[in-house]
């Protein structure tokens, strides 16, 4: 079927009718081979039934069955009311999977755990099923304990349990473990692997060679085990810096573990650690001082020079050194914002000046400065930088300078120049066939890499909503529609859900300044509407709509929150400021409180921060509308103060996918405010006015009105950046996000 054809018919519905039929007919073929399997177990029937064969439960496993109900309780009301569903967002389909998961599963499971019949001796079939239920208690705490759920995970943690009993009650648990050797089988092994001592260092060290990065931060659970070396080695190899931490740990068992690790990767870490004038820095090295490249005091004169030590980051980069990237590249981009700063605070002076830290960079060190500078820098940075690099790839056309970088990152740099109106620049440095090859990959390959690595498509969605090419738009249109047709022809599920979402998005994108055409399109990826937040989810049982402000305490961070009082001296408002956080109350219209921590001088404001938090807390009050009102540097902590309760998030600077999909996952619900540089005083708080004066009529928090509204004020200087602010929407990446995530679960919903 044609994409155009399927998105007329409804382009939810398609994907799941394709998709669940191809799963079908997938497993037709396996059906037959299955059934004699299915026919000898004898007690199939029994793992579906609902309830007891023996109602009466021994003492013993009655108090762990209390235990899981006071868990399940735990999470049932963790949405503020218990009525047998866990709320996790708007969308219908993620709160009724993980409702199923951690409550009608998790029952079903303690049903089948008592309804085995697993030994003829009382004292042994007490343990065993002793044994599950604890690993089905265990299970249901780790989920209380996240902060940031994710419905999908749950899914597939619950069923990989409920498989691990059936597996192990058959006999058939080796079977079972090696076939499916992942991180959710790890979740759960605590208690049922516990007798079973080599099946579990089979699973740590599967799931280690598979997520070094993940399982390292668990070495405490597993360091005196004999396949520790095993991860530690796979680690120091993908992030150094984690092995350089427990080296050099005061915890002796975790400490030891690495230095006992014989490993020669590892080893050289020990001595980086031990031997290094800036050891951190000089991780970023560890592929050339293990290979003999370069000496540790080499790497040392290196990172003692801080315009060297960057080039230095950049080669490596370009030489794409597979041991510690992710070090090397996150030093490249920490290190890379001094010289974005510096640019920004001299934005009013001559470019000789402004621009003197770049003026020696080779382009692709500005490349990668404007790659990785993305949070925070201005636009006039990054044209200044982007022609920069213009004049210096010459005589090379773009495309060869992209392949001299290979073109590491080239869908955030293509997204960017959409952004700042530079992409017809960089394409007309290359003919016509290089451009339309460097186009056709901008768009090819997004399904390649894991279901949620979604970095470059969002990247793609994202560069959309700036093109003002209609050509080129068109082109992109059809580029789209081509990959979709190609992952329906090979099977590709990640392929056609990406593809048919986007198709449908980029549609949709011609017309987001009509009500109709936003309504319209929200319905077509099967979303809440994009256009508005209902004033009814912004407020609590009582009628209260409460807002939490975050500041900081540097110089910027005490200008704001000076500013951001005023919005307040109006008439409509009662202001109290204690000694850690300030208390704005309405005192007209409906009402709203606003709390904002005082932006006490560093490290006061985290303290501040803080205690407001555990005062929220105490209280069980859950703001639903986010500020962030600060450098995007100090952003990494509000985001993780964010919660599943917040529906409006603003942000300023957001920074690409990783931000956004950080926001999501603590938030699904969010309608994100953004802006493609770093936010600023005089255009937050016209949108912020706009916003709390539609609540305080008790109106709907509608996006296109406010941005009519408050675009009409944005005269002069200020206007270029206000043109920088995207509304919730038309962010197309927040869009892309949200509609791949609950089509996701829609599909394992009905597998």
């Amino acid at each position: 079927m044609n994409i155009r054809t399927a998105t007329k018919a409804g382009l939810i519905v398609f994907l799941l009718v394709t998709l669940v039929s191809e799963n079908v007919s997938a497993q037709f073929g396996i059906f037959k081979k299955k059934k004699d399997e299915e026919k000898s177990m004898s007690s199939a029937s029994l793992y579906d039934r609902e309830t007891m064969i023996e109602p009466m439960i021994p003492t013993q496993r009655q108090v762990y069955h209390n235990k899981i109900d006071k868990e399940q309780r735990k999470a049932d009301v963790s949405d503020g009311s218990v009525d047998a569903t866990i709320y996790y967002s708007e969308d219908t389909t993620l709160t009724n999977s993980l409702t199923r998961s951690m409550l009608t599963d998790v029952d079903r499971m303690q049903v089948l755990i008592e309804n085995l019949d697993v030994s003829k001796d009382p004292s042994v079939e007490n343990n065993i099923k002793m044994r599950y239920l604890a690993a089905v208690y265990g299970m249901v705490q780790r989920y209380n304990q996240d902060v940031t759920i994710d419905p999908a995970h749950y899914r597939k943690i619950v069923t990989n349990m409920r498989e691990l009993i059936i597996a192990s009650h058959e006999k058939k648990l080796e079977e079972y473990v090696r076939s499916h050797a992942n991180i959710y089988t790890l979740e759960n092994s605590e208690r049922i692997l516990e007798e079973f001592p080599t099946l579990r260092a089979y699973v740590y060290g599967e799931v280690g060679r598979q997520h070094p990065k993940m399982m390292i931060k668990k070495l405490n659970e597993f360091a005196t085990e004999p396949f520790a070396c095993q991860i530690i080695a796979a680690a120091a190899r993908i992030v150094p810096n984690e092995i350089y931490t427990y080296a050099s740990s005061t915890n002796t068992k975790i400490r030891s573990a690495v230095r006992n690790c014989d490993d020669g990767i590892v080893q050289s870490i020990v001595k980086i650690t031990d031997e290094s004038r800036s050891p951190l820095k000089a991780l970023s090295f560890l592929g050339d001082i293990y290979t003999g490249r370069m000496t540790l005091r080499q790497a040392d004169s290196i990172t003692a020079n801080p315009d060297v030590y960057y080039q230095n980051l950049v080669r490596l980069k370009i030489e794409d050194d597979t041991l510690g990237r992710a070090t090397y590249t996150n030093e490249l981009a920490y290190n890379g914002l001094r010289y974005v700063r510096e640019m920004n605070d001299l934005h009013e002076e001559p470019d000789v000046k402004r621009f003197k830290c770049i003026e020696k960079m080779p382009p692709e060190t500005l490349y990668y400065l404007m790659i990785f500078g993305q949070d925070e820098i201005y636009t006039s940075s990054f044209i200044g930088t982007f022609n920069r690099m213009m004049d210096r790839i010459k005589p090379m056309t773009g495309d060869t300078f992209l392949t001299k970088v290979r073109y590491d990152k080239f869908r955030t740099f293509i997204r960017m120049c959409a952004g700042y109106n530079t992409l017809s620049t960089f394409l007309a440095s290359m003919d016509q066939d290089k451009k339309t090859e460097l186009m056709t990959n901008f768009i090819a390959g997004l399904d390649k890499g894991t279901n949620d690595d979604l970095e470059d498509a969002v990247d793609v969605a994202d560069a959309f909503g700036s093109i003002k090419d209609s050509t080129l738009a068109t082109f992109l249109r059809a580029k789209v529609k081509e990959n979709y047709e190609q992952a329906f022809n090979t099977r590709s599920r990640k392929g056609m859900v990406l593809y048919g979402l986007m198709a449908a998005i980029f549609d949709g994108s011609k017309a987001l300044s009509s009500q109709d055409e936003v309504i319209k399109q929200s319905e077509i990826l099967n979303l809440p509407p994009v256009n508005l937040v209902p004033y009814a989810s912004l407020v609590n049982d009582s009628g209260i709509i409460y807002e939490q402000f975050y500041f900081y305490g540097d110089e910027d961070g005490k200008m704001s929150y000076q500013s951001f009082l005023g919005n307040f001296r109006d008439g409509n408002w009662k202001i109290t400021t204690d000694t850690y956080w300030t208390t704005i109350t309405s005192i007209k219209g409906k009402k709203i409180i606003v709390y904002a921590n005082n932006p006490l001088s560093e490290p006061g404001d985290e303290e501040a921060q803080e205690k407001l938090n555990a005062y929220l807390n105490e209280q069980d009050i859950h703001p639903t509308f986010i500020v962030h009102r600060g450098h995007s540097y100090h952003l990494p902590v509000t985001m993780d103060n964010l919660a599943k309760e917040n529906k409006i998030v603003m942000l300023g600077s957001c920074g690409g996918y990783h931000n956004l999909a950080v926001v999501l996952n603590h938030a699904p619900d969010a309608h994100i405010i953004s802006s493609k540089q770093t936010g600023m005083m005089v255009i937050n708080e016209p949108i912020i006015k706009a916003i709390n004066n539609q609540l305080l009529a008790g109106n709907d928090v509608n996006w296109i009105s406010i941005w009519s509204q408050v675009d009409g004020t944005m005269k002069g200087p200020v206007r270029e950046k206000w043109l920088d602010y995207v509304p919730p929407y038309k962010n197309l990446g927040v869009i892309f996000i949200k509609s791949y995530r609950k089509l996701t679960v829609d599909l394992a919903a009905v597998r």
